[in-house]
């Protein structure tokens, strides 16, 4: 192995590059490059690999950097082959070449994508990948922005997502030399912060995780997934919906998006009809409020008080409920492998130690945007104590006070149907700056009737309200699939565009509307 100038490296630092933890990762590395060929994901010198070598006596920015070479057979690799890169992407050791037929060690052309991830990710190992899947299933739709798919058990494999989850991978374009995907790859990952891979349309994907395990276990999920797709397709099916039925015509489940706010094709610009209604079923997290409410207010709230809130009722009957219901919620998190869990202690250990470790898990979910009763209930619980101090305000759009005042009028029963429990959507619209909304409202609805995503759900909802016909009640979102599923249950279903909203699919065949004054 040849030594290359690191910038005044210190002979303990050499150590250390020559050490055990350096050493099993080189082998690590090799190990996986075998595995990957076994698989097509590596074949013909395709693909590349890059792990950051673990110590937890160094900040994970600083860890060093083992990333395989470019041009060379990899499932032949050996430890030796591996380049050594500081945590700036700064080349520290290179390998020795080999005689001929073999080329000149040249480091993996991926390294400034590998880089995008580490820096903007804070990634403990990235994949690329070569595989057929990936690459076939971005040509289903050659104008395709986006790949999307539900209700598919591998997707539970994805960080911070489950079997009810849409998700969605965005495409970028291919280039004739591998670096200068990186200006479309950063901008990928920018637009998709909940991401954890980018396809490169006709060439494969990078996929990345917390750890090298994480991004491997992911690689593999995204890959079946990819070939589920396909095999899906092939059998005139649609992946992209909860019941994965026919293809519709001018349907796609992969998808370019178009920009929340702008009219699309299904846009109807006149006033809709409400003569035919009895019940309006409203969502709100980009429906009736602004995302931002929810991201930047709420969410930030109940991370900063819950340990406070906790420790404050720690023996009131609703907290206790609470942590019955967090503790149940992470040992599946535990048995499953969901990243962020930690092992909740038994009661005795200390009602401080209880804390700690409830507080670090409902941290890990609010990152994961997890929807789930225990988080759900619990911040419902920490926002009741904000609203009665008056540190919190429900925030609404402006078209929504007005909406809300006249369906009233017009005896049309008004419901709300929230991944956010009962308790939280009744303190959002008790306590707005247009006053208290709930005498408007008629009934709310949370994920006890069923996850959002599920036709079963609205079905039940329906029953409850106890109308003719489900097609008397109209359902408002910002989420294609939930729409989906409330037209499978008979509901009329509407998409709700409004500023800052995830982009919507093209043809997704649902009527939009920008205002509630619409209809």
């Amino acid at each position: 192995m040849a030594a290359v100038n690191g910038g005044g490296v210190s002979l303990a630092s050499q150590a250390y590059m020559e050490g055990k933890a350096v050493k099993e990762t080189r082998a690590l590395v090799a190990d996986l490059c075998r595995q990957f060929y076994s698989l097509g994901w590596v074949s013909g010198t395709g693909g590349s690999i890059t792990i950051k070598v673990h110590d937890d006596c160094i900040p994970k920015p600083q860890q060093l950097i083992l990333m395989s070479p470019s041009g060379v057979q990899k499932e032949r690799m050996e430890a030796d082959d591996m380049y050594v890169m500081s945590g700036n992407g700064s080349i520290l050791y290179a390998p020795s070449p080999k005689p001929y037929p073999h080329k000149p060690p040249k480091c993996s052309d991926c390294a400034p994508l590998f880089m995008k991830a580490y820096e903007m990710r804070d990634a403990g190992g990235v994949i690329h990948s070569h595989g057929m899947e990936s690459c076939l299933v971005t040509m289903l739709n050659p104008s395709a922005k986006e790949f999307r798919i539900t209700h598919m058990e591998m997707i539970k494999g994805i960080k911070g997502h489950g079997y009810y989850d849409e998700l969605v991978v965005p495409i970028i374009e291919n280039t004739a030399y591998e670096n200068e995907l990186t200006e479309s790859l950063t901008k990928a990952i920018e637009a998709y912060p909940k991401t954890t891979a980018v396809l490169v349309r006709n060439h494969g994907i990078y996929v990345w995780g917390d750890t090298w395990i994480s991004a491997k276990t992911q690689a593999e999920c995204y890959h079946y997934l990819f070939d589920a797709a396909i095999k899906l397709h092939q059998m005139g099916l649609d992946w992209s919906t909860p019941s994965h039925g026919p293809i519709q015509q001018g349907r796609g489940a992969i998808s370019a998006p178009v920009k929340a706010g702008l009219k699309d094709s299904n846009h109807n610009s006149e006033p809709l009809p409400v003569s035919s209604l009895r019940c309006i079923l409203l969502d709100i997290e980009g429906t009736t409020t602004p995302i931002t409410f929810v991201a930047d207010v709420l969410f930030p709230y109940a991370r900063d008080n819950v340990g406070k809130h906790l420790s404050a009722t720690y023996d009131t009957e609703d907290t206790q409920e609470d942590i019955k219901l967090l503790r149940s919620q992470v040992e599946d998190d535990l048995a499953q492998g969901i990243d962020g869990a930690v092992s909740i202690p038994p009661n005795d250990a200390g009602k401080d130690a209880v804390i700690a470790a409830l507080v670090a898990n409902v941290e890990a979910m609010i990152r994961a945007d997890r929807k789930i009763t225990a988080l759900k209930q619990l911040q419902g619980h920490v926002w009741r104590t904000g609203f009665q101090n008056n540190e919190l305000k429900g925030e609404f759009y402006n078209d929504v006070p007005e909406a809300l005042q006249s369906w009233h009028s017009l005896g049309i029963k008004v419901y709300i149907y929230s991944s956010g429990s009962r308790l939280a959507q009744r303190l959002i619209f008790g306590n707005t700056k247009s006053g208290d909304l709930r005498k408007y409202l008629s009934g709310f609805f949370d994920t006890n009737v069923g996850n959002k995503r599920e036709t079963s759900s609205y079905i039940q909802i329906s029953e409850s309200l106890g109308v003719d016909n489900p097609s008397e009640i109209l359902f408002l979102t910002d989420v294609v699939q939930e729409a989906v599923a409330a037209k499978a249950a008979g509901l009329k279903a509407m998409i709700s565009v409004r500023p800052g909203n995830a982009p919507l699919p093209e043809n997704h065949g649902f009527k939009t509307i920008n205002s509630f004054l619409e209809i």
